[in-house]
């Protein structure tokens, strides 16, 4: 656990408004990873910086428990560029909490860690949190996740 500088950056990729509410989440969120690998969504991405995968939680309507967009997609240089049916942003970065997870993604790796950073006392921001699935997460049975926070200064 550590906190660190985030650089602000774009991102292009498909979205879901979602809640934690009545374990909403966690089904909405495994379908838009369905829909991320059935439509080979990251060979369409436009101008990638990398192909590390995010998921990105933003447009929050209060806290954690209102509802909330989640974004799956990939760093961008730019944002001229975003297909039908995609959504670009850009994020002015700041500071953020990260912690790193390692497991088995098929098991409630992801969720387990969440339910961990709720019962924490975090000066969230709730502009904008997110997961990097980089290289480390290529094999889902023993995946390293890295998680990004958003706190306030």
């Amino acid at each position: 656990m550590q906190t660190v500088i985030i650089e602000p950056f774009k991102i292009i990729g498909i979205s879901i408004q979602t809640t934690n509410e009545n374990d909403q989440a966690p089904k909405d969120i495994a379908a838009l990873w369905g829909r991320f690998m059935e439509e080979n969504t990251l060979t369409k991405i436009p101008n990638k910086i990398e192909n590390d995968i995010y998921s990105l939680y933003t447009a929050y309507e209060g806290d954690h428990t209102q509802p909330y967009t989640t974004i799956l997609g990939c760093r961008v240089n730019k944002l001229d560029e975003i297909p039908i049916g995609m959504i670009g942003r850009s994020f002015d970065g700041g500071k953020y909490y990260k912690t790193s997870t390692k497991g088995d993604l098929m098991q409630g790796l992801i969720v387990k860690q969440w339910e961990k950073i709720f019962e924490m006392d975090l000066n969230r921001s709730y502009v904008a949190d997110f997961e990097i699935y980089g290289e480390k997460a290529q094999n889902p049975s023993a995946a390293e996740v890295d998680i990004y926070v958003g706190i306030k200064d």
